[in-house]
């Protein structure tokens, strides 16, 4: 049975006043459990307050929209408190407890993409909370907690019982919440919109690489991560992971065209991707995008933390270094095709401008 490469978008799966979460659910998109892969929304409204979780699944985090501030817990650490804002990634490790808070006008708009072949579900996150009617203290006895805690029947009641909300609540305005602190932010967060780009070509598109070297929390993830943006009606080169990791794309903004070619030559998929779309490439399998007229950008995940890919156009496709004999008898072209199809593609690596 062939898998439904077709992008989807999240489902709301809980929310109230302060927000919502949303989720992608392997059951619509195959390529999730078939690649071990979860992914999730977190939007928060005005003074929306996150409850404190850990998750069963190593991650990244990507600020989409607006500006807020994120607790993160790693295991035997103190608290880290960091302001973030769109374009921000944050690696997140098995066993960090985290809470994320908007004090803004603006909605925060988080997305989660990580690996779950460790977690309960395929394809999907649990989620643990620590406080709520959902936390994880309320599945003990009061006589345990009191003896965990330290406190006695009146008390251990009022800290499991008197927070109704369920993974999201909204505070009142006057709640005072932690600052956060500059100093925190260091080796836990990367702006990609603000960092070096690997890449860039001029009226075609640019991209910033999320590796070991400027974010090193992300090989305790065991995932990479790009932030990529294509220029109105250019192309991004046909190409594939050669390293066997899986790469998860998140449409952030924008639509264009896209085909996937997989096994016998057969191309697996030929859609439209607009802003909000997921979708998952096969391992091996070459893909290739062309932005409409307002551009195309998105944010991926792969299943290693420094990846690699080779590419099938442009001056360093895989095609240049092959010798000239080999590709005329391969493409069985007399050697003046050959040569026009080298000469070809010199000064444009990875993107493409629009044909003039």
């Amino acid at each position: 049975m062939e898998l439904d490469l077709s992008p989807k978008l999240a489902k709301k799966v809980y929310g109230d006043d302060g927000g919502s979460y949303y989720s992608w659910c392997p059951n619509e998109l195959p390529m999730l459990r078939e690649g071990n892969i979860g992914a999730a929304k977190l939007a928060l409204e005005k003074n929306g307050f996150a409850l404190p979780r850990y998750s069963d699944s190593s991650m990244v985090a990507y600020v989409l929209q607006g500006a807020g501030v994120a607790g993160i817990i790693l295991p035997e650490s103190e608290e880290k408190v960091i302001a973030i804002k769109k374009g921000d990634a944050i690696a997140l490790p098995f066993g960090v407890i985290t809470w994320w808070y908007n004090k803004e006008d603006t909605e925060l708009v988080v997305l989660f993409m990580g690996d779950t072949s460790k977690g309960h579900k395929p394809g999907q996150f649990t989620d643990f909370f620590l406080t709520g009617s959902n936390g994880i203290f309320t599945g003990f006895t009061t006589d345990f907690v009191k003896r965990a805690w330290d406190v006695d029947d009146d008390i251990a009641k009022a800290l499991i019982g008197n927070q109704k909300g369920k993974g999201i609540v909204k505070l009142d305005a006057n709640v005072k919440m932690p600052e956060p602190k500059p100093d925190h932010r260091k080796g836990m967060a990367l702006n990609c919109e603000e960092a070096p780009l690997v890449t860039d070509i001029k009226n075609a598109g640019n991209v910033v690489l999320l590796n070991t070297q400027n974010l090193p929390l992300v090989g305790q993830v065991g995932l990479g991560a790009d932030l990529v943006r294509l220029e109105g009606n250019a192309m991004c080169s046909p190409g594939f992971s050669c390293d066997s990791a899986l790469q998860v794309t998140y449409i952030v903004k924008g639509s264009g065209r896209l085909q996937v070619g997989g096994v016998d030559g057969k191309r697996v998929l030929e859609t439209i991707v607009k802003a909000g779309n997921l979708l998952i490439v096969p391992r091996f399998f070459v893909v290739s995008k062309i932005a409409d007229p307002g551009g195309l950008s998105w944010f991926s995940i792969i299943t290693t933390p420094n990846p690699m890919f080779t590419h099938l156009a442009g001056s360093i496709g895989a095609w240049k270094a092959i010798s000239p004999e080999v590709l005329q008898a391969a493409f069985k072209v007399p050697a003046e095709t050959e040569k026009l199809f080298r000469s070809k593609r010199t000064n444009d690596a990875i993107f493409f401008p629009p044909p003039n």
